[in-house]
């Protein structure tokens, strides 16, 4: 079964063979960023050519914030545009592990990640 697999910096360490990054700015990233202004939590967008750059949401937690911004990405998969994309990323994705930089989530805990999007469009069957 296809898993999500935390990146590190850490000596020795190496990805899986087969493994596919995931995250920015690798082709299936996340365009809904996370940062932390003082003491709230933002959820926003960058600027790209032709596209202006917005805040999404500001909350008091990183944990909601990465939350709206993993919801964020599934609603963009599910419009008009985004659901052509979600069928080539299924098609290249299914049956291979995915990594990015986000913590593993704590056993029983939801994943606040939008590779667990991806494993889940790419591998239905498996995440059910």
């Amino acid at each position: 079964m296809p898993t999500r697999i935390q990146r590190r910096r850490s000596q020795g360490w190496r990805a899986p063979a087969g493994a596919v990054y995931v995250g920015r700015p690798a082709l299936y990233g996340n365009p809904y960023r996370v940062a932390r202004v003082g003491a709230e939590w933002i959820v926003f967008t960058d600027a790209a050519p032709g596209v202006t750059g917005r805040t999404i949401a500001t909350v008091g937690s990183e944990r909601e914030a990465r939350q709206i911004a993993v919801d964020e990405f599934r609603f963009m998969l599910r419009t008009p545009g985004g659901a052509e994309q979600a069928d080539s990323f299924a098609q290249k994705l299914r049956g291979r592990d995915l990594m990015c930089w986000c913590p593993l989530p704590a056993p029983g805990e939801p994943d606040h990640c939008h590779a667990a999007v991806l494993l889940a469009l790419a591998n239905p069957q498996e995440t059910q």
